[in-house]
């Protein structure tokens, strides 16, 4: 049989662990001659480590001299060099980001139980490395997924832990998205009416933006509100009787382009300007609620809106262009004619501090698939944006996630072919984040948390991955070893290597399903939503069977099935059969390095390792399941009851290792809401749940013999 592999995923990772540090005498004298807000807190963290670590700070006959200073003619800011002599540690950094990030290093050095330092000359990738997140009001999603997570986002508490968390990972913009975040600002002065709070509940509001604003700013992290064009607040639109979309929620119709609005936004966008000294940027996303509007048309919004009040603002702002996802309902425009439209209003927008960043979704609303760049929103993309190169604006990647929420995740590999395949010139980042998920409350965990509060924590790898990777794509596979041996001494090593086999699972199955919207897929669940549908459902057999793989390099089933049955030669794209083996060979790998881990009275570490199991199980399920659907798909075209009895046989082991999904997560996780489900239908997910839905897909496969005798 030939042997392929898929984006590396019958590779095992090796990496060298270095052992964790012994000396609990060790003496730092920490010299950071620096005042700089953002650079005293990654001091202040480092006091914190050293003091768990009983490491003492100390200028008497120190161990090590940490010191750090200072040199403009680094490439950027982000930019830090660090050098050792004997007991002497310099940090040369080009401004105050860069010295937190050098000393953050030092930092995890000595966490690692290191003394002797290699030296370092780092500079970011990438210069735009963002989180997005939406808000849990005027949510542009709503259900109780999401809105559950209102009053611990109103929580700052809860931003320093987020926001310390963007530092450690070397995120440095916070992209902040909901319909319409105006009226949570600021009271118009000639728009009141669109502000019902009270004097007190409104002053609250401000001192909650104006404290996370400058915590933001404090951190070395940018800030962006992200809006959805000519929404209004709820007051304003039944107030003047326009934009009744603002209150139904009903996205998907012709935009309310009154002037009434086009002035209210103008102020809006002024005043929050203004208001807000601390607030980096502004963005649009032009769609929804735009249906009736040509490409011109939006534009033309943006201009009379957007565009005015950023102009009559006492200050010039950061812009993020979201640019049309599709063409309006009635454009008589190509969506090739409205890139080129979209493009002459980029290149002549010169109002804000540049460069304009313009976003679009890598393979639509589920980027965790293939590395390969397929699809955006809407489909196919011409090289409109960057031919010939922008001169007044960058393109960062939207790397959605609607696909796992609750296991853990981390792939480094994927991460680094993602960066290696956009390396463009006019490519300066990366946006990532989810629509239907908030990573604030953890209303997951059933019974005892570990030592995480927040959900954004339990996934403390991916966002480790994410950064470090962004900043530096040759950030090594120690690192992350490392990072997991100083959690969990003695089995980080098998703990990374296999949650980067377990990784590529629900890369695979994206890159197969061929999704587009956010509910198409849902990875964790192996359900979808199809066109023309309304509930989520497990992927059937018949389905996997009838499937076109998005990624040119997998072959379908029926493709598969067609040229073993005319004797055709196979071509060079992976087949489901080697496609399967490799997923089985992964996966048991992956249980084997877990399997002997005893995780004793460690609450993360149980986590940890069934997360790992169970996205191994959920692997295992894919391959015997895509097997079925080879032996199924053969006894459809052929009637041939042997091909039926193999297609029960796979889809048995299959059902077999769902079973095991249930049994490792019943106790460990809760049934809890999920957007997918909870939009409409008020569903609550869990495996336990789907696995009906499995035993019964074996049942109907074992009487469909019945139904082709008859």
């Amino acid at each position: 049989m030939r042997i392929k592999t898929y984006y590396g995923i019958l590779s095992i990772i090796t990496f060298v662990f270095v052992a964790s540090c012994t000396d609990n005498n060790l003496k730092v004298d920490l010299q950071i001659n620096n005042d700089e807000t953002p650079v005293q807190l990654a001091v202040g963290k480092f006091e914190e480590m050293v003091t768990e670590k009983n490491i003492e700070i100390s200028a008497a006959d120190p161990d090590l001299i940490i010191s750090g200073k200072i040199d403009t003619s680094l490439t950027s800011e982000d930019a830090y060099s660090i050098r050792q002599r004997g007991k002497n540690i310099n940090i040369t950094a080009g401004g105050s980001t860069g010295t937190v990030y050098g000393l953050n290093h030092v930092r995890e050095q000595l966490e690692q139980g290191k003394r002797e330092l290699s030296h370092v000359d780092e500079s970011p990738h990438y210069s735009f490395r963002a989180i997005k997140f939406n808000l849990p009001w005027s949510s542009y999603r709503r259900s109780e997924a999401l809105q559950l997570h209102y009053e611990t986002c109103r929580d700052t508490v809860f931003w320093k832990s987020f926001l310390d968390m963007m530092v450690e990972n070397r995120f440095n913009k916070l992209t902040l998205w909901n319909l319409h975040p105006f009226n949570y600002l600021v009271r118009t002065k000639s728009y009141p009416e669109a502000n019902s709070m009270s004097n007190e509940e409104f002053a609250e509001w401000r001192q909650f933006w104006t404290t996370l604003f400058r915590m933001a700013k404090d951190r070395g992290i940018e800030t962006y509100l992200v809006n959805w064009n000519i929404f209004v607040s709820p007051e304003f639109a039944k107030a003047h009787n326009v934009a009744t979309y603002s209150i139904d929620g009903n996205y998907f119709t012709d935009g309310d382009t009154s002037a009434i609005i086009k002035d209210y936004t103008r102020e809006s966008v002024k005043q929050v300007i203004d208001e807000y000294p601390d607030l980096t940027g502004l963005g649009i996303t032009l769609g929804e609620a735009m249906f009736g509007m040509g490409a011109e048309e939006r534009e033309q919004w943006l201009l009379d809106g957007y565009i005015k009040g950023a102009r009559e603002a006492s200050r010039k702002i950061k812009f993020i262009h979201r640019v049309p996802l599709t063409k309006g309902e009635g454009d008589s425009n190509s969506m090739a004619s409205v890139e080129q439209i979209t493009r002459k209003t980029l290149d002549t927008l010169t109002v804000f501090e540049g460069p304009i960043i313009i976003e679009l979704k890598y393979n639509w609303s589920h980027g965790h698939s293939s590395p390969n760049l397929f699809k955006v929103h809407g489909g196919k993309l011409t090289d409109a944006y960057w031919n010939p190169p922008p001169t007044n604006y960058k393109l960062s990647w939207m790397v959605r996630n609607e696909d796992f929420f609750m296991l853990r995740w981390g792939q480094p590999d994927f991460i680094r072919k993602h960066i290696e395949l956009n390396n463009q010139d006019y490519v300066t980042g990366y946006f990532v984040g989810s629509e239907t998920y908030i990573p604030a409350v953890d209303y997951f965990t059933a019974g005892e948390k570990g030592s995480w509060k927040y959900a954004f924590e339990r996934q403390w790898m991916f966002y480790k991955q994410w950064g470090r990777l962004l900043y530096n794509p040759d950030t090594p596979d120690e690192f992350f070893a490392n990072t997991f041996e100083s959690r969990f001494p003695e089995n980080g090593n098998s703990l990374f290597e296999a949650q980067s086999l377990i990784g590529k699972v629900p890369l695979i199955i994206a890159s197969y399903w061929d999704a587009t919207w956010d509910y198409a897929l849902y990875s964790e669940g192996m359900s979808s939503i199809l066109e023309n549908q309304n509930t989520m459902k497990l992927i059937s057999l018949k389905q996997l069977a009838e499937k076109t793989p998005m990624d040119t390099l997998l072959m379908s089933v029926q493709e598969y099935v067609n040229k073993i049955e005319s004797n055709s030669t196979l071509s060079k794209k992976i087949s489901p059969h080697e496609m399967a083996d490799s997923i089985e060979t992964f996966c048991k790998r992956a249980i084997d390095l877990v399997s002997p881990i005893q995780t004793d009275n460690s609450v993360d570490l149980v986590y940890e390792k069934t997360d790992i199991l169970t996205w191994a199980n959920l692997g295992l399920y894919f391959a015997h399941k895509l097997r079925s659907a080879v032996a199924y798909q053969q006894f459809v075209n052929s009637g041939n009851q042997d091909f039926h009895k193999q297609a029960i046989h796979h889809l048995e082991k299959a059902t077999n290792c769902w079973e095991q999904v249930s049994l490792l997560t019943s106790d460990l996780y809760k049934t809890v809401p999920l957007q997918h489900y909870n939009r409409n239908e008020g569903k609550y997910f869990h495996w336990n749940k789907v696995f009906k839905e499995v035993k019964n897909e074996l049942d109907w496969l074992k009487n469909e013999v019945h139904k082709k005798e008859n």
